[in-house]
């Protein structure tokens, strides 16, 4: 992977030659539950020497953002986490019981992903190291996340989470085809191979120091033929590889996407209002072209993500001093 690497990043715009690679502590967690992606991403993190524990929603939570659930107590299961993570009876978050996980290393909630990763932050990762982790990894996700779309994301919004709270962050997602009934999908290993790449050019940038800027994150997206696939930074940008709209009928309004999504997770789409969700075939315009909903189809696409809501640059806009004068100060 070394020699891989040195290449890649000669002829990359991410940069610096690499360096020895330091072991890092990592959570990993996503918005689809226990999948073939996260079982690779977590062989391939300890193969390289990093340790890991894994904190996931106990079942499919695609679209759920950064919604929390707060002061919602989670009982015990009702029914099976995705892929027998846990079984009915078990309780609402905790260590996965599937047979042949390493024990003590993967765990679920049956909650949002949000909460998946604060579990990981406050109960796993401060049992473990007594401290934060060096960084948390969201996904790789089963489907790209680019556009307007990633507002939605528990992906990114996981990855967003932790960058606010201090920590560096990665969100990282892949193609449809990466999406599995077992644990064992090959694509999902060569995504895990090309996610630990860029863990080891953060590490070699890095030295001694945390993998990212403070207030930065990455949101990564994998296209669907990753043979060959070469890194690019990417704007997140305006351009929507996606059309998602409100539908009156969605059975009617069913894109074939739609109904590809429906049939691998066993549902039927009724004849009702809701959320519709399509391919956009419209071309980007000009200055839309590096946007990772472009970049991603052709390319490994990094896009970096300010932290939260802030905005540098506000000062242009609004100042102190001009607000100041909008409302008396006390006591005039």
């Amino acid at each position: 992977m070394r020699h891989h690497l040195t290449a890649l990043l000669a002829a990359s715009v991410l940069g610096l030659a690499p360096a020895t690679v330091a072991a890092r502590n990592i959570v990993l967690t996503n918005d689809d539950g226990l999948t073939s992606n996260v079982v690779a991403l977590y062989e391939a993190l300890k193969e390289a020497g990093h340790d890991v524990v894994v904190s996931v929603p106990c079942t499919n939570q695609s679209g759920q953002g950064a919604a929390l659930g707060i002061a919602r107590p989670i009982a015990p299961l009702t029914t099976a986490c995705l892929n027998d993570a846990a079984q009915p009876g078990d309780p609402g978050a905790g260590p996965m019981t599937r047979a042949g996980l390493p024990a003590g290393d993967f765990h679920y909630v049956d909650g949002t992903p949000v909460a998946a990763l604060l579990h990981g932050l406050d109960v796993i990762a401060k049992a473990r190291w007594g401290k934060a982790p060096d960084l948390v990894l969201s996904g790789p996700n089963e489907g790209q996340n680019v556009g307007a779309i990633i507002l939605s994301s528990g992906t990114v919004s996981a990855a967003q989470y932790a960058a606010v709270s201090g920590i560096p962050a990665i969100a990282l997602s892949a193609g449809a085809g990466t999406e599995s009934a077992s644990l064992d999908n090959p694509l999902s290993d060569e995504v895990a191979r090309r996610s630990v790449e860029l863990v080891a050019h953060l590490e070699a940038r890095a030295a001694e120091g945390a993998l990212l800027p403070v207030g930065l994150a990455l949101n990564v997206n994998f296209p669907d033929q990753l043979a060959g696939a070469r890194w690019q930074l990417a704007g997140i940008g305006t351009y929507n590889a996606y059309k998602v709209g409100f539908t009156a009928d969605m059975a009617a309004s069913a894109s074939p996407m739609m109904q590809m999504m429906a049939k691998s997770r066993g549902m039927e789409i009724p004849p009702l209002p809701g959320v519709s969700f399509d391919f956009n075939t419209a071309a980007p315009a000009a200055d839309q072209r590096e946007d990772e909903s472009v970049v991603y189809r052709k390319a490994i696409a990094v896009s970096p993500m300010q932290a939260g809501y802030a905005y540098p640059a506000g000062g242009a806009v609004l100042s102190r001093e001009a607000l100041a004068a909008l409302v008396p100060a006390q006591g005039e």
